[in-house]
């Protein structure tokens, strides 16, 4: 904000961040749970390793609270007044 950003773009800077981090995450870990699926397929009865419902739904689930627990820290990171952290660092 010192070099001129406004107090929107600073929001949307954080939110992103933690946008780009779930997301890596979401996938990392989808990735592994197909893989750790296909292994214990074989011990599964009358129920499919790979469930699209669920590999849809959990995933979207864990980014919406992920971007909800980014909200805070982004809304905080905009209301600094860029002056008195000037003054402090």
């Amino acid at each position: 904000m010192a070099m001129g950003a406004r107090h929107a773009d600073i929001f949307k800077q954080f939110l992103f961040s933690g946008a780009l981090l779930a997301l890596a995450g979401t996938l990392a870990g989808l990735m592994i749970a197909a893989f750790a699926a296909q292994l214990i397929a074989s011990s599964l009865y009358q129920v499919r390793p790979i469930d699209p419902a669920v590999f849809i739904s959990v995933p979207l689930l864990l980014m919406v609270v992920a971007l909800l627990a980014s909200c805070l820290p982004a809304r905080r990171a905009a209301r600094v007044d860029p002056m008195s952290t000037l003054r402090q660092g």
